[in-house]
């Protein structure tokens, strides 16, 4: 016996690791049967006799097939019987008895189980025939098959308890009648936006209606329905989506809300179930809840009529990301926002509970600094809420705080409940250089608000963005991922400064705790920002340290002389810096991005930066100290970003040493007026992108010929022209931002570029100016050059005495070629107008213009400007405002006909005066 159980074991083993091909070619006789034949019978006979010697561990793989069957048929025995439950259920309910616990917990396992199964299945189909084909992975084919096992007999064992007598009883309420159905903890203080939903949703153009942001929402229009059934609506049918979207089982709960069920329901294909389901829906007035959606879901592929105004059904869906609202044919999706301060604290309290915020007269100051740190997420102020809700000591409450603001990913909780749910988002993001990005943002201080621009200059930097194709592209890409976080709710745009974004706080621990391998290595991203930190913090493992922020301290030394061979990342900005150690920069060789800017440095800058061979970013602006390019800068040679604004600089001789250079800040210097600045910048061979203060007529010509340079300003500020002459400027096809003041100039003069084929330009010399400022200007008689600016979105006046037309219309017609005359229309896309003290100003244009999305239209101090280029068409928000007095306003004004004046003496601001 042991010989052959010796023998066996071989043989399995021998089985399990090698494949072997059992097949042959032509049958082989023997004693009239095949040879075939013979080696399966004595297989079979052999692998029956391991199974007897194995037991059940062979039976694992022996018995899959079987198994799968049972287990197939077990789970359309348990759906039916929970079908019949439910059904039994929803009937007493509606007598206004209430469910019993046990049966609601029986209810729960089977969906749970339902989910298993279904997952289990899917492969069963490639287990079988990797089982058919003898494959040498018989290891994988055993452990499917102890799971089909071991989930049938889970099965089996829900279905036996499934069996109740009675399934509900009296409400626990004194009277039955009286009975609310529990709200949905995320629901607290989300009533106005509830309020808000439900009327949307009532009205009869709404047919499709996504909401986007903090989930809860949709179970409460749910519960609302069930409350107060609305008149003509015969289903509400709600269905639980999630990040796997499975369309049978989204069909699977239609059909049971339909009353399909049972076996007969189970074995239709997808395709079947779509068209019965279409068929019933199609005779109803139905409101479909889909709830947390991940992506487009199709109605069609689930046998859903779509919804019109005509049938009067409604789909109404939740999901985390903006995006998808567009994909489901949704463009004006409702946000469901973080809750406001007192019902945050509302949602809080109510958590924590009133015995434990009165146990001691200072918890209550405390749970508010708690509850602050939430910044009104739900999910957080349930989750810490009922963490705190047994803390009654002072000593637990401060600790909370010193926790939530030094290391928020240690608090109760924080990793096991919130965290992770948070992570799906990340997790959804395609691509690592997207999801890199994210992680970037979380690098600023708690509530910052980070600047667009400068943040894609990082990104560019670090290479999460290719900037191979040109910078133009590479900041494109980059908006286009910060829209892509702000629609998947990781990022919030400021609602008063578009070009910021902000993190919120948890979603801010979220990306923190990702990027310290979910805190299992905590020094390897060092975030101390905004943490009052008066000197470099103690690094147990600076060998580990990948990316350290240490902005908006009160450093005022850096000494230390670390080794860290993987640094790459080093924010020092809005600190104290007077000195800097050269011992630090010797051992960070792959240090990518260095911001020192808003600190005390002078001119004595180490020369040992010159160790940092890796760097591409570097920002020293707002150092009033530093007057010159040191030497150890110079030697930067993978350098593509610099920054110098707002320093002493004087000279910037030597720059075209650094030959990688695309980006080049340069104004608030002491340069203006040095007649060098062109020449030198027009040496850097790669620059796209430069910002310049020019303070001299012969330095602002020099950009006429400067053609590298011209094509490269983004941002150039003109001031202190003492000469009464013309100013001629170059085609600037890249600057955004315009500023002149302080200036004598009579006249400013455009020389447009032409090709050798085309001598008449046909383009416009600033296509991307958006921004123009000019003040004190007293010289200027007109703004005619203007034209050459179509996209200008912010223009204001300010203090020019001598300007009588914005635009004069003759000289419109010398300036611009036959086909641009006919075809330009000034300010199409003004938002912002202001005309502050321009005394002789008659006229802006010499006919209506229509201002499509001009926004607001400030006029001051301006007496002699009595026509307005405006009539009853032109734009269709504009908030004016003349601050001449009220009643010149109304009296001098001359008004392009009765309904202009109606209009505007309709639409003016009070407020504005």
């Amino acid at each position: 016996m042991w010989l052959l159980l010796y023998s066996s074991s071989i043989c399995f083993v021998i089985c399990t690791s090698y494949p072997i091909d059992f097949s042959f070619k032509s049958p082989i006789r023997l004693g009239g049967s095949t040879m075939s034949g013979f080696v399966t019978s004595v297989l079979h006979q052999a692998f029956t006799h391991l199974c007897s010697c194995f037991g059940v561990e062979v039976n694992y793989v022996w018995n899959l097939e079987k198994n799968l069957a049972a287990l197939e048929d077990t789970m359309k025995v348990l759906r039916a019987r929970r079908a019949d439950v439910l059904t039994k259920v929803q009937r007493q309910e509606c007598e206004g008895l209430q469910r019993l616990n046990e049966v609601e917990v029986w209810l729960t396992s089977v969906e749970d189980i339902q989910n298993q199964v279904y997952e289990l299945l899917l492969p069963s189909r490639d287990e079988l025939e990797r089982l058919s084909l003898c494959t040498k992975n018989l290891s994988s084919s055993h452990s499917y098959g102890k799971r089909v096992l071991e989930m049938l007999k889970e099965v089996e064992d829900v279905q036996s308890k499934g069996v109740f007598g009675v399934v509900a009883g009296p409400p626990t309420n004194a009277r039955a009648e009286e009975v609310e159905m529990p709200l949905p903890p995320t629901i607290v203080g989300q009533e106005k936006m509830l309020e808000k939903a439900w009327k949307h949703l009532m009205d009869t153009g709404t047919e499709v209606m996504g909401l986007y942001g903090m989930g809860g929402v949709l179970e409460r229009i749910n519960i609302k329905f069930l409350e107060h059934p609305v008149d003509g609506v015969d289903i509400v049918i709600f269905v639980v989506v999630s990040n796997e979207l499975r369309v049978e089982i989204i069909q699977d709960v239609i059909a049971e809300n339909l009353g399909f069920r049972g076996e007969e329901w189970s074995r239709k294909t997808k395709r079947e179930k779509a068209l019965v389901l279409h068929t019933s829906l199609k005779k109803m007035r139905f409101v479909l809840l889909l709830d947390d959606i991940w992506k487009e879901v199709d109605l069609n592929e689930i046998g859903v009529p779509f919804p019109t105004r005509a049938n009067g059904c409604k789909v109404v869906f939740t999901t985390r990301f903006r995006e998808v609202c567009g994909q489901m044919g949704v463009d004006d999706p409702m946000e469901v926002k973080c809750l406001e301060s007192k019902e945050a604290w509302d949602l809080f309290r109510a958590k924590v509970g009133k015995i434990t915020l009165e146990s001691h007269p200072d918890i209550l100051e405390l749970a508010c600094q708690v509850a602050g740190k939430c910044r009104g997420l739900p999910l957080a102020l349930n989750i810490i809420g009922e963490n705190m809700a047994s803390k009654r000591t002072v000593e637990e409450w401060e600790q909370a705080v010193d926790t939530l603001a030094s290391s928020a990913a240690d608090f109760p909780g924080m990793e096991d409940h919130i965290l992770p749910v948070l992570k799906y988002s990340y997790d959804s993001l395609k691509g690592e250089h997207v999801k890199s990005c994210f992680l970037y943002c979380a690098l600023f201080p708690e509530d910052f608000a980070i600047e667009k621009e400068k943040l894609i200059d990082y990104w560019i930097c670090e290479g999460f963005i290719d900037e191979k194709q040109g910078l133009n592209k590479a900041k494109n890409q980059g908006y286009g991922i910060i829209g892509t976080l702000v629609q998947a709710c990781l990022l919030t745009e400021e609602e008063e400064c578009e070009s910021h974004v902000r993190m919120h706080d948890v979603v801010r621990e979220m990306a923190l705790w990702i990027a310290s391998d979910f805190g299992k290595d905590k020094d390897k991203c060092i975030v101390k920002a905004g943490a009052r930190l008066r000197q470099v913090p103690t690094v147990e493992n600076w060998r580990s340290v990948r990316r350290m922020s240490l902005m908006d301290n009160k450093i005022e030394n850096i000494s230390e002389s670390p080794t860290c061979p993987e640094l790459t990342t080093l924010l020092f900005q809005k600190n104290n810096i007077l000195n800097i150690s050269g011992e630090f920069f010797k051992y960070i060789p792959k240090l990518v991005v260095l911001d020192l800017s808003h600190n005390k440095l002078f001119d004595g800058f180490p020369e040992e930066i010159s160790k940092l061979v890796s760097l591409r970013y570097l920002d020293l602006s707002c150092n009033r100290g530093i007057q010159r390019l040191f030497r150890g800068l110079l030697e930067l040679k993978e350098l593509i970003y610099l920054n110098m604004e707002g320093t002493g600089l004087t000279s910037i001789s030597g720059i075209s040493n650094l030959s990688s250079l695309r980006t080049l800040r340069l104004r608030y210097n002491k340069m203006s007026r040095d007649s060098n600045v062109i020449e030198e910048l027009q040496l850097l061979k790669h620059l796209e992108v430069v910002t310049i203060e020019i303070g001299s007529i012969l330095v602002a010509e020099q950009l006429v010929n400067g053609y590298r340079v011209a094509n490269a300003i983004q941002v150039i500020s003109i001031h202190s022209l003492e000469e009464k002459s013309i100013l001629t400027l170059p085609d600037m096809p890249l600057v955004s931002t315009l500023d002149m003041f302080r200036s004598e100039m009579v006249e400013i003069h455009i020389k447009r570029r032409t090709s050798s084929l085309n001598k008449s330009p046909t383009t416009p010399s600033f296509p991307d100016l958006s921004t123009v400022n000019l003040r004190d200007c007293h010289g200027l008689k007109d703004l005619t050059w203007l034209l050459f600016a179509p996209n200008l979105r912010a223009l204001e006046l300010d203090s020019l005495n001598q300007v009588e037309d914005i635009i004069i219309k003759e000289k419109a017609a010398d300036i611009l070629t036959e086909e641009e005359a006919g075809t330009i229309i000034p300010f199409q896309k003004l938002e912002f107008f202001q005309v502050y003290g321009l005394p002789k100003l008659k006229s802006i244009y010499w006919s209506p213009l229509p201002f499509p999305r001009l926004r607001e239209f400030n006029i001051y101090n301006s007496p002699n400007l009595r026509k307005l280029p405006l009539d009853s068409r032109s734009g269709s928000s504009i908030e004016l405002a003349i601050h001449n007095g009220e009643q010149y306003y109304r009296d001098k004004v001359e008004w392009e006909d009765e309904a202009t004046k109606e209009r505007f003496l309709r639409c003016i601001n009070p407020s504005l005066y």
